[in-house]
C-alpha cells in the first residue's frame, strides 16, 4: 500500500541514502493512504486524485508535527512509501477519510519525499506565533496560505540536496 507519511526533518536524518535510493525503518504512527473511506468520499474522482488527495491530508498533518516541536525546521515535509497492506490499519474519519496507522516497518523503501520550498518557513512561523498567541482566526488563514503552496518533489537519492535552510 501507498502512503503518504507526514513528517519533520529530524525524519530525513533518519533515512539511510546511498546512489541506489534510499531506505527508511518506518516507526509506527500515522499516516495517509488510499483509503475505502477516501474513496466513498470522493466517488466521481479517479486513483490519481484520490492520491493526491491523502498527499495533502499528510502535508497537513505534518504542519501540525511542525507546530508541535518549537524546534523543528518550519517546513512541511511528506515521505511517500509503500509497506505491506497487513501493516496498515485503516482510521479514517468524515473529517480525515484518508487515515491509517502502521506498524513498525524496517528497511522500507523510500518512493519519494516532497518538501515545502524554504520561502515557505515564513508563512510556517506565522502559524507558529498563532498557535502561541492562541490567535485562532489568525491561524486558519496562515495555515490556508501554508496549504495552498506546493511541496517540491525530491527522488530520494536526493535527500541530502534537499535545502534545510529556513
Amino acid at each position: 500500500m501507498r502512503l503518504y507519511v507526514p513528517a519533520t526533518f529530524d525524519d530525513l536524518d533518519a533515512l539511510s541514502v546511498t546512489s541506489r535510493g534510499a531506505r527508511w525503518d518506518v516507526p509506527a504512527r500515522g499516516a495517509h493512504a488510499v483509503t475505502t473511506a477516501l474513496v466513498e468520499t470522493l466517488p466521481e474522482e479517479d486513483v490519481e486524485t484520490h492520491e493526491y488527495a491523502a498527499f495533502l491530508a499528510a502535508a497537513d498533518a505534518s504542519l501540525v508535527l511542525v507546530v508541535g516541536r518549537g524546534d523543528a525546521v518550519p517546513l512541511r515535509v511528506v515521505i511517500t512509501v509503500d509497506v505491506p497492506d497487513d501493516a496498515v490499519t485503516a482510521t479514517g474519519s468524515r473529517t480525515v477519510p484518508s487515515g491509517v496507522d502502521v506498524v513498525a516497518v524496517p528497511g522500507t523503501t523510500v518512493e519519494a519525499i516532497h518538501v515545502d520550498e524554504p520561502a515557505a518557513a515564513s508563512d510556517v512561523r506565522a502559524a507558529l506565533a498563532a498557535v502561541d498567541s492562541a490567535d485562532d482566526a489568525a491561524l486558519e488563514v496562515l495555515t490556508e496560505r501554508v496549504g495552498e503552496r506546493d511541496l517540491l518533489w525530491y527522488d530520494a537519492t536526493e535527500v541530502h540536496e534537499i535545502p534545510r535552510s529556513a
